[in-house]
Parts: structure tokens; sequence; C-alpha cells
């Protein structure tokens, strides 16, 4: 539906995620991508959703002549637990402290998008509450040696092994969870349509 709304609209996803390129594939969004490196580093009084919008607005900013027909896509994704922001793990170590900490408790998914073209721009975000079981110390290394999920923020990717046998429930949506929340995306590039 979008694509024909869109059709004189060139959407760029300045993303390297395969799950978020996955995701604009079942919209059926045709797009390009385009990404640029960036040292992603926000200020330290900022909490929560602040976070991740101020890091998909970030990541726009690097691309400055964007022409009238373009819409940029860029997005964030953190994991928030007890207050405190888990970023992407550094190395081994970082990743099985990062899942030691999220055992047998719950945590807040937050992904924000920012939506930009020359006219406009508009952030949305997304919470989904995650709750995992108690994870075995085996479970975390053997997820760890065999998954390296050091390009995801928490540690984790929901729908790897360590989601189908740690995570028992969600609250919200799982596409958030991964990286996109699809139901904004669609509704907000819907509204720069003029739908």
């Amino acid at each position: 539906m979008l694509k024909q709304i869109l059709t004189d609209k060139k959407i760029i996803l300045a993303s390297g995620s395969p799950r978020r390129q996955q995701f604009f594939k079942e919209l059926d969004i045709p797009f390009t991508i385009q990404v640029k490196p960036l040292e992603e580093t926000y200020p330290s009084h900022l909490k929560g959703s602040e976070i991740s919008e101020y890091l998909s607005q970030l990541k726009a900013s690097v691309f400055s002549h964007l022409k009238p027909n373009e819409i940029l896509i860029t997005g964030d994704t953190i994991v928030i637990h007890k207050g405190i922001c888990l970023g992407k793990p550094k190395d081994k170590k970082d990743a099985f402290e990062m899942l030691q900490t999220l055992s047998n408790s719950s945590h807040e998914v937050i992904s924000s998008v920012c939506i930009t073209s020359v006219e406009r721009q508009i952030v949305v975000s997304d919470i989904t509450k995650v709750y995992f079981k108690k994870l075995t110390k085996d479970e975390i290394h053997f997820y760890i040696e065999n998954f390296n999920p050091f390009d995801k923020a928490g540690a984790y990717g929901i729908q790897e092994w360590i989601g189908t046998i740690g995570v028992t429930k969600i609250e919200g949506s799982y596409n958030t969870v991964m990286g996109l929340p699809t139901h904004l995306v669609y509704k907000t590039l819907m509204e720069f349509a003029g739908q």
C-alpha cells in the first residue's frame, strides 16, 4: 500500500541492520541503503527514550543534502534495566555481565525512528517490556560463543536462541524489540505521504 503512495519518493534507510532491512522489505517499501560512520555518544543527562531519540536524530544529522523527493529513515534501539542504559557489549565479558543482569528480571527495549525530509523531521518511539527466566552461566556462555551478540543492545537478539529459551513474556511489540516499531513507521510514512 505504501509503495503506491510513495511512488514519487525515494526512501533512504540509514541502517546496516539486516533486521531493519528485512522489515522494510516486509512493509513492501522500496528503499536504498546508505550508512555513514558516526560515533554514537549522547549527553549523560538523557534518560530512557531521550537517548534513543537523540541518537536517531544524530544519525540523521550527517545527511546534510537531502533532495526534495528523499525521505531518510534513521533509528536506534536501547535496553533499559533498572534505569541504566545497556548499549552494545564491548567484548565477551561485557556481554556476559549484561545477560547476567537481565537474567530473572524484566527490562525495557526502546526503539526510536527518525523520519526526515527537506521540509520536516518526525521522531517516534515505542517501548516494549521483556521478561527473562533465570539464565544459567552455561546458557549465557553458549549463546555468546555461538551467536556473537556484539552488535545488539543489551547483548541479545530476541529472535535468536537466547530469546527462544529465555524470554518468558513480552508486553508490547515484538518488532520493537528487534529494532523497528513497524506500526509506527507505517503510520508516520502515511502521514508524510499526506494520507
